[in-house]
C-alpha cells in the first residue's frame, strides 16, 4: 500500500512538468515556425511543382498537351468546326449517290453527337461554342475544353478513325472536302498526357544526358580543385602583416564582385580565335596550337570555361578561407616556432586542423554552386561545340525553354536537385560530422 502511494504520489509531479514543458515548446515552435513556412515556400514548393509536372507529357508548344490534365477532353471548337459541315457533305453525297456506308458513317456520328449533348455540362459549352462560331466570335480555351466520359471520348475517336478509312475507300463527288473534315474530326479529342515516371526512363537511358552529367563533374571537380588549391595559397599570404595588405585584399576580390554573365562575355571576347589577348598569349606560350581552338575544340572549350571559373571565383575560396586562417590564435604559431617546429609542421599540425571547419563550408559551397552552373557557360560557350561543354542545368534550361518541353525540363530540374542532395548528405556524412557535431555541450 505504502508503494501504490508512493508511485501516486510522483504522478502528479511529472504531469505538472509536463504541463509546464509543454508552453515552453510551443513558444520554441511558434518562433521557428516563419522560418519552416519560408523554407517550405521558397525551396521544398518548387521542388514539389517541378516533380508534379515532370509526371506529364507537358509541352506549350502542342495545344493539346499545354496544360496537366488526367482526364479525357474534348476540344469542342474544332468539333464544332468539322462536325456540322461534315453531315452536310455526307448527306449531300447521299443525295447524289446512296450509299450503306454514307449512311452507317452518319447514323454513327448523329448517335455519337446526341450522347455528347445528353451530358447537361457538355451541352452548356456546345451550345455556347456554336452561337460563337456562327457569329464569327472568338471562342476561349476555357469554354471550348470540356471532359468527357472516357468511353465516349475513345469510341468519338475510334469512329472518325473508321470514318476516315471508309470515306476514303468509297467514290464521292467532294471527296477531300469530306475527308479532310472527317480527318479534322480525329484530332478533337484530347487524352490524358499523365506519363508517370516516362520523362525520367527516358533521360536515365539517353546518352546527352549523362554526357552532360559527365561534363558537370568534370567541370565541378576540376575549378573547385584549383580554386582550393589557389585560394588557401592566396588565404595564407592575405593573411600576412605587410605593407598595402588591404589594398590588395581589395583589389583581390574585382573577379569575384563582376557579375557572372559580364564576366563570362569579357572572356568570350578574350578567348576570340582572331582577336583575342588570352589566346594569342596562350598560343604564344605553347598551351594551344592555335588561338581558335580555345572555343572551337572539345578539350580548349572546357578548358576555357573552367579557367574562366577559377579566375572568378577563387577569390571568393580564398575569402571564405581568410575568416577561418583569423580565428586561428597566433600565440599557437608561436609557441610551435619556439619549440623548433617548421612552417610545414606549423601548417599540417596547426593551420590545416583548426581551418576544417572552414575548409568543409568553402567546400560544399563552391561544389553546389558549381554543380548548378548554368550563365558562365550559357553565355561563353552556349554549351558547344557539339554539347561538350553542355552541363545538366544548361541541358534542362534547353528542354524547358528552347524547346518548350517542360515535362521533360521539370523531369531534369528534379534530376538536378537530387543530384545537389546526394552531394550535401555525402560531405555531411563522410566529412561534415565534426563540424555539425561542434557545439557548446560537446
Amino acid at each position: 500500500m505504502e508503494t501504490k502511494t508512493s508511485t501516486s504520489a510522483h504522478v502528479p509531479k511529472d504531469t505538472k512538468r509536463k504541463k509546464k514543458k509543454n508552453p515552453e515548446r510551443l513558444m520554441a515552435y511558434s518562433l521557428i515556425a516563419p522560418s519552416l513556412i519560408l523554407i517550405l515556400a521558397i525551396a521544398i514548393w518548387p521542388v514539389l511543382q517541378s516533380f508534379y509536372f515532370s509526371m506529364f507529357d507537358l509541352k506549350l508548344s502542342d495545344p493539346s498537351k499545354s496544360e496537366t490534365h488526367l482526364g479525357y477532353e474534348i476540344d469542342l471548337s474544332r468539333y464544332l468546326d468539322n462536325y456540322p459541315f461534315l453531315i452536310s457533305g455526307i448527306d449531300s453525297e447521299i443525295k447524289e449517290n446512296p450509299q450503306p456506308e454514307l449512311t452507317a458513317i452518319k447514323e454513327d456520328l448523329e448517335s455519337l453527337d446526341k450522347q455528347l449533348q445528353d451530358n447537361p455540362k457538355v451541352k452548356e459549352n456546345y451550345d455556347l461554342v456554336n452561337d460563337k462560331l456562327l457569329n464569327f466570335e472568338k471562342v476561349d480555351e476555357g469554354t471550348a475544353v470540356v471532359e468527357i466520359d472516357k468511353k465516349l471520348a475513345l469510341e468519338i475517336s475510334s469512329k472518325a478513325q473508321e470514318a476516315e478509312a471508309t470515306l476514303k475507300d468509297l467514290e464521292l463527288k467532294d471527296e477531300k472536302k469530306i475527308t479532310g473534315l472527317a480527318d479534322g474530326l480525329k484530332d478533337v479529342i484530347r487524352q490524358p498526357n499523365f506519363i508517370g515516371f516516362k520523362h525520367y526512363s527516358d533521360q536515365l537511358t539517353d546518352a546527352r544526358m549523362w554526357k552532360a552529367l559527365s561534363n558537370t563533374l568534370v567541370f565541378t571537380v576540376l575549378s573547385v580543385g584549383f580554386e582550393l588549391v589557389i585560394g588557401l595559397a592566396i588565404a595564407l599570404l592575405i593573411n600576412k602583416a605587410f605593407f598595402g595588405r588591404g589594398l590588395i585584399r581589395a583589389t583581390i576580390l574585382i573577379p569575384w564582385a563582376i557579375p557572372t554573365a559580364v564576366s563570362a562575355l569579357m572572356w568570350k571576347f578574350l578567348y576570340d580565335g582572331q582577336n583575342g589577348v588570352i589566346a594569342k598569349m596562350f598560343e604564344e606560350v605553347g598551351i594551344v596550337n592555335k588561338m581558335a581552338y580555345l572555343l572551337t575544340t572539345d578539350t580548349g572549350a572546357m578548358f576555357s570555361v573552367i579557367f574562366t571559373d577559377v579566375w572568378k571565383t577563387t577569390p571568393y575560396m580564398a575569402l571564405l578561407l581568410l575568416a577561418g586562417l583569423q580565428t586561428i590564435p597566433g600565440s599557437l604559431y608561436e609557441a610551435a616556432s619556439i619549440d623548433g617546429a617548421s612552417k610545414w609542421k606549423q601548417f599540417t599540425r596547426i593551420t590545416l586542423p583548426l581551418l576544417k571547419s572552414s575548409l568543409l563550408v568553402a567546400l560544399l559551397f563552391r561544389t553546389l554552386d558549381a554543380f548548378r552552373v548554368f550563365d558562365l557557360i550559357f553565355v561563353l560557350t552556349g554549351g558547344g561545340p557539339a554539347n561538350s561543354t553542355e552541363t545538366i542545368s544548361l541541358l534542362a534550361y534547353k528542354y524547358m525553354f528552347n524547346q518548350q518541353n517542360f515535362g521533360t525540363g521539370s523531369a531534369l530540374s528534379v534530376i538536378v536537385f537530387i543530384c545537389v542532395a546526394i552531394i550535401s548528405m555525402i560531405f555531411i556524412r563522410f566529412l561534415g560530422r565534426d563540424l555539425l557535431n561542434d557545439g557548446p555541450g560537446k
